[in-house]
């Protein structure tokens, strides 16, 4: 019987309803069933992004790795933030909670519900700012720059650092 290997993986989390840190806290302790979480970045509040009219988010970056498959994973992660009770509204809007895949080793795919690395990480400062924090030399599969040149490339000015991490009590 062959081993199944783990993978090395990245996610973003992001919240901008109720208690915000808290939600990030909830989201790692249930994620930690099929993650081994690593590292966690800093928690940084960030502007909304695409629809504007909301409440600020807290974002935060993990590394870590898991024996699923990339879709597994997928199912995975959208339970948690379903049973955290994220409601689906509109794209861009409010969310209790959002957990991005942004890379799964090292690999690239692309399907109708996934598509790894994630599409739009590299233009986004709510990811790259917290992300450079952890992985500042990462070439993202498929680029040809890093996480830290990339966030050379992006407005971080109302990006602000707001506690040191959630990991607080996980085990």
């Amino acid at each position: 019987m062959t081993e199944q290997a783990e993978t090395a993986i990245i996610l973003a989390l992001g919240t901008n309803l109720g208690d915000r840190l808290q939600n990030l806290k909830e989201a790692l302790q249930k994620l930690s069933a099929n993650i081994k979480i690593d590292r966690c970045s800093r928690v940084y509040e960030t502007p909304p992004w695409g629809y504007l009219d909301q409440p600020a988010f807290l974002n935060q970056v993990v590394t870590g790795r898991t024996f699923l498959k990339p879709q597994q994973l997928l199912s995975f992660v959208k339970q948690v933030e379903s049973n955290m009770g994220r409601v689906k509204n509109f794209r861009n809007g409010p969310r209790l909670i959002d957990i991005d895949i942004l890379v799964f080793g090292d690999q690239t795919l692309a399907l109708d519900d996934l598509v790894i690395p994630h599409p739009r990480m590299a233009e986004r400062a709510f990811v790259l700012v917290p992300l450079a924090e952890l992985e500042p030399d990462l070439v993202i599969p498929g680029q040809k720059l890093s996480v830290r040149e990339f966030l050379q490339k992006v407005d971080t000015d109302n990006i602000e650092y707001v506690a040191e991490n959630t990991t607080t009590g996980l085990s």
